[in-house]
């Protein structure tokens, strides 16, 4: 890895969300047009190279910042297609490279000036800024302190072109802020429109009450009536966390309000909900809506910001972006992008060594190796309950960490009490979480509970039915009907698992040990021709044998047995 100082310039297209919501087919063509014929000419004759493309933005790597600010007015100056517009950031600072890719301070600075931009316009950080010469920096206006999330220093901004107010407000205030944007009338009566805005009124007064919470004013929040909205552009126009819709929908007297209160950040929903009523006395249904909403909307943004107090997981934004990139290898469970999640892990926890994340996640990268019978990287079971035990001490683990260090333990350490004790207060802090049931039901399963291990394992699917890590809750499952001598529920459970990922070798294990106990010999055989495909050698097998699952003592005879009887072991 190389450190160096470069200028980034980070670009990206305004509302580009609710410009494919209206024409997604017009948005992708202007959207080529605008990169074919004025991005990259603009970039390459300013000698800048892109360093990433994300679909509506783009990370450009400059010389100077000379380059960089005359390329971003040339961008911001050019003739574009209908209904693109731009924001655009620009710092200088360190970077580290990785490849092709780089990442660190400067990127992390431009992306923040970026999201603080306001449409047609360019801000500049002071570091940038101050190596322009003099005609250069004189187009740029301002030089306003900056408070910038997760950036510790203050930084001044200077914005092009002159005129255009700075909004730097944006993460200044303490509170956590709500936008309520005027509920629609979907009724197509235009009468109606009064109800729908007085249920918005109604509901930013009533919010307003909370002295913990930051409101915009029902005039801010209406600028955006009868607009199709990108929420994340919401939230940053108005500066607030979190942005509250909904519909309003009369068919004579019955009318039906739905309401969703959304992430403005994440783009996540926290709470979505529809209430029905009877227009009797049009006042008493606008309270009993208003009153509602607020108070199921309420205890939803209080947990979100007590969530967002405690998921505090590292202050180190270089360790974040090497933990994100290694948790886009680990859903590929190749062994290859294991290795380089791995890799991506390790070095997260070298910039910050108490990232409870990064550990568990690590922790979890060795156990998947040893289940895919792939072989040992570092000192294999060992590294993964080194890292488990980090997890395990740290107070800045979430659920999802503490899970994946309470598995490793449980499966390498054979600590099943430990295991357990961490497993509940994952569950109770990430009660939603559909890999914390799986895990959890593998321990349970170990602990010989197999009836608590399958209602795990089923909510684990009814949670997340179209996980891509899904066919692990099957496998589990499979373990718990097979344990409970379930032997037919324990085939259709790991059918369910091979239709998602075919190359998984306990699926294929628990399979044909179960068809082994049914008797039924021809399945037995298609099964095991079945494994064969995906496996080279007998060595896979019984090293998959030999796994911790496969030991249970209430299971370990009964497994044997079925694959001795198909003729998989001897």
């Amino acid at each position: 890895m190389e450190r160096r100082i470069t200028t980034v310039l980070a670009a990206d297209i305004v509302g580009y969300s609710a410009l494919m919501d209206q024409d997604r087919v017009g948005t992708i063509s202007a959207l080529q047009t605008f990169r074919e014929d004025v991005f990259l000419p603009l970039i390459s004759s300013h000698n800048g190279d892109l360093v990433k493309s994300m679909g509506d933005g783009w990370i450009v790597e400059f010389r100077s910042a000379s380059e960089a600010s005359d390329c971003a007015i040339a961008l911001q100056s050019s003739h574009k297609p209908k209904g693109i517009k731009l924001r655009i950031g620009i710092h200088t600072g360190e970077v580290v490279t990785d490849g092709d890719d780089i990442f660190g301070d400067a990127i992390n600075v431009a992306a923040r000036l970026e999201a603080l931009a306001q449409p047609d316009q360019i801000l500049i950080s002071d570091t940038s800024h101050n190596s322009l010469d003099r005609s250069n920096a004189a187009v740029f206006d301002g030089g306003e302190q900056a408070e910038l999330k997760n950036i510790s220093r203050h930084i001044a901004v200077w914005s092009w072109p002159k005129g255009i107010k700075v909004n730097l407000a944006v993460n200044s205030s303490t509170k956590p802020g709500i936008a309520v944007l005027p509920f629609d009338n979907m009724s197509g009566d235009p009468e109606q429109e009064f109800f729908a805005d007085g249920i918005t009124e109604d509901i930013i007064t009533e919010l307003s009450r909370f002295r913990w919470l930051m409101v915009v004013a029902r005039n801010s929040s209406f600028t955006f009536k009868g607009q199709a909205t990108d929420i994340r552009e919401v939230g940053k126009v108005l500066g607030v966390r979190y942005v509250l819709e909904g519909s309003v929908r009369r068919a004579g007297q019955r009318v039906r309000i739905t309401g969703q209160l959304i992430d403005a950040e994440s783009g996540s929903h926290l709470w979505a909900d529809r209430i029905d009523g009877v227009l009797d006395d049009i006042f008493d249904l606008q309270d009993r809506v208003t009153q509602d909403v607020v108070t199921a909307i309420e205890p939803s943004l209080r947990y979100a910001e007590t969530k967002r107090a405690r998921a505090k997981p590292t202050e180190d934004l270089q360790a974040y972006e090497l933990y994100l990139r290694a948790v886009s290898h680990f859903h590929l469970l190749t062994d290859e992008d294991n290795k380089e999640a791995i890799k991506l892990a390790k070095l997260a926890l070298d910039r910050d060594p108490e990232y409870a994340a990064a550990a568990g996640l690590l922790a979890w990268l060795h156990i998947q190796r040893l289940v895919q019978s792939l072989e040992p990287v570092d000192e294999g079971p060992k590294s993964a309950v080194a890292a488990a035990q980090r997890v395990l001490m740290s107070d800045r683990a979430d659920g999802i960490a503490k899970a994946y260090a309470a598995h490793s333990i449980s499966m390498l350490a054979k600590d099943l009490p430990r295991a357990r004790t961490a497993f509940k207060e994952a569950l109770s802090e990430n009660p939603n979480a559909a890999s914390v049931h799986m895990l959890a039901s593998i321990n349970l399963f170990l602990l010989d509970r197999p009836e608590e291990a399958l209602r795990h394992a089923t909510h684990s699917v009814d949670l997340s039915p179209r996980d891509p890590l899904r066919h692990a809750s099957f496998v589990a499952q499979g373990m718990a009907y097979f344990h409970m001598q379930q032997y037919q529920e324990a085939v259709e459970a790991c059918r369910e698992a091979l239709s998602v990922r075919p190359v998984f070798l306990i699926s294929h294990m628990i399979l044909i040990a179960s068809l082994a106990h049914l008797g039924d010999d021809k399945a037995v055989k298609a099964a095991v021709d079945n494994l064969k495909q995906y496996v080279s050698g007998e060595a896979a097998i019984a090293e998959t044998s030999r796994l911790p699952i496969f030991s249970f003592p209430s299971c370990a005879a009964r497994w044997r047995q079925g694959w001795i009887k198909a003729g998989l072991l001897t």
